[in-house]
């Protein structure tokens, strides 16, 4: 039997906190089931433009996320732990099998979520090539189990496997996003409040208010997005009133705003300069070691990031509070080389515009080492295949280690060992292989976060990264919206009560 629709509102009403509360800002969300009229449309400034087509597998899997376009079974909730998103409830059944109990709810394009359609865009998801992120080392089978339910199987013990369903990667898409082969289209295949309606190329992309979404029908009646590469012209463009909401202000436009406009979180991003462990110059530890000697992560913390971020002292940074208690000191370390003019490429990327800044200082740092280094900036979108495929000797990029999955040991297998989707330090290295896959097996929460710190002093070790700063992200709000989600975890942005 269906669920009376005025039941179905309360339950998402009562579930809401869970989803979109724990990271308001700037006033009541207020309810956001109520007719407020038609609601503005909410002008939004957004940093990386489309890199896959929108596609939910890769990078651009966060921007559906944070407009509020597409949900997993679970979501990560302000503590860092899975809450209920189109799942209600789980529970492990045995080592290798979780159930979901679904919702009763809603594809855009008007279909039933359904045990059968989410188990079909889960198995898209596990068949996507790259894989998405948080699949990393997982051999995932789902299937539906009747009743409502979804059964989720892995190869091997996942004991975080709802949280790794959390991730943006793992959207749940109407079966219509998959009638094309070998393309998936988002557009109007979601679940969340915000219905994608048209993508404009790279540049921009409309969405609508999804009126029957579960969790309550939306306070904006849309929102207009914008993808502005430029800091700068994201700045601008929420002074003078051409945006509602502009995301990652560079440090260097802040004062430029009003203080009423500006909303500085702590996040778990930090800036790292991967060296290339595969190929080049730094295949040779005794280089990456004078490499890693050369760097003053203060200067960087202090100058480009004008104070507001913190000097690298691991992968995991400030904002992660279990981490400095647990942190192991990196051991058995190359002794550094003298490098005698050698040639380095050094690449990263202008969306987030402190990268470039911070590129610029390391090369005077480690052209007085005595390397000779070749600067090259690019758009994201243009750098991450050539950066995956080892065309540079070194990379600086940002990375929110809880983005992908919310557990911290998942960012280790994507990013540092052999398989990983995401290594731009392309580091294979048994030792540290052996340390993830022991990590990845513990579920007891405190033990496991030991685990991964010991995986961190490994990778350390081998001087494959060298964590540059730990980040606070600044978001530039006009005074007049309310209800803007500052997520540390950078994986939302809009939501039901977001509003102007």
């Amino acid at each position: 039997m269906r669920t009376p629709r005025r039941r179905r509102l309360l339950v998402g009403l009562l579930l809401s906190p869970l989803l979109t509360g724990c990271f308001a800002s700037g006033g009541d969300d207020g309810d956001s089931s109520s007719d407020a009229g038609s609601g503005s449309r909410l002008r939004v400034a957004l940093a990386f433009p489309p890199a896959e087509n929108l596609s939910p597998y890769g990078a651009d899997a966060t921007l559906l996320s944070r407009l509020g376009v597409t949900e997993g079974l679970t979501a990560l909730d302000a503590n860092g732990t899975a809450a209920p998103a189109l799942a209600e409830a789980w529970t492990r059944t045995d080592d290798l099998t979780w159930q979901f109990t679904l919702r009763e709810a809603t594809f855009q394009d008007g279909t039933e979520v359904t045990a059968v359609t989410v188990a079909a865009a889960l198995t898209r998801a596990t068949q996507a090539e790259p894989e998405p992120a948080a699949l990393t080392g997982i051999t995932l089978t789902a299937k539906a189990a009747g009743d409502g339910r979804i059964s989720v199987t892995t190869a091997e013990p996942d004991p975080v496997l709802p949280l790794r369903l959390s991730s943006p990667g793992l959207a749940v898409l109407a079966p219509k996003a998959f009638a094309k082969k070998g393309a998936v289209d988002p557009v109007g295949t979601g679940t969340g409040p915000f219905r994608l309606t048209k993508i404009t190329g790279s540049t921009a992309a409309t969405l609508d208010r999804f009126d029957d979404y579960w969790g309550g029908r939306a306070q904006a009646s849309g929102i207009d997005a914008r993808f502005i590469a430029d800091g700068t012209a994201r700045a601008n463009a929420l002074r003078t009133g051409q945006v509602d909401i502009a995301e990652s202000i560079p440090v260097a436009q802040a004062a430029s705003l009003d203080e009423a406009t500006r909303r500085e979180t702590a996040t778990a991003r930090t800036a790292y300069l991967h060296l290339n462990t595969r190929s080049g110059a730094f295949k040779d530890a005794k280089l990456r070691a004078a490499a890693r000697a050369a760097v003053d992560t203060s200067a960087i913390a202090d100058g480009v990031y004008e104070g507001h971020a913190d000097a690298g002292q691991g992968i995991y940074g400030p904002a992660l509070s279990w981490a400095e208690g647990k942190r192991v000191q990196p051991a058995g370390r190359a002794k550094a080389a003298t490098p005698n003019g050698t040639s380095v490429t050094l690449a990263t990327y202008d969306n987030r515009p402190e990268l470039p800044e911070a590129a610029q200082v390391l090369k005077q740092q480690l052209e007085k080492a005595g390397f000779k280094v070749t600067l090259e900036v690019r758009e994201y979108s243009r750098l991450e295949s050539d950066a995956l495929d080892g065309r540079f000797d070194a990379v600086v990029a940002a990375r929110n280690t809880m983005l992908d999955t919310g557990d911290p040991v998942s960012v280790l297998a994507s990013d540092y060992t052999c398989d990983g989707g995401n290594n731009l330090s392309l580091l294979c290295d048994q030792k540290v292989d052996q340390a993830v896959a022991k990590a990845e097996g513990i579920e007891d929460t405190a033990k496991r976060q030991d685990a991964a710190m010991a995986a961190e002093a490994l990778i350390l070790g081998v001087d494959a990264v060298v964590p540059l700063a730990h980040q606070r992200i600044i978001t530039g709000v006009d005074a007049g919206v309310q209800g803007v989600l500052l997520d540390p975890y950078e994986r939302t942005l809009v939501g039901t009560g977001t509003r102007r």
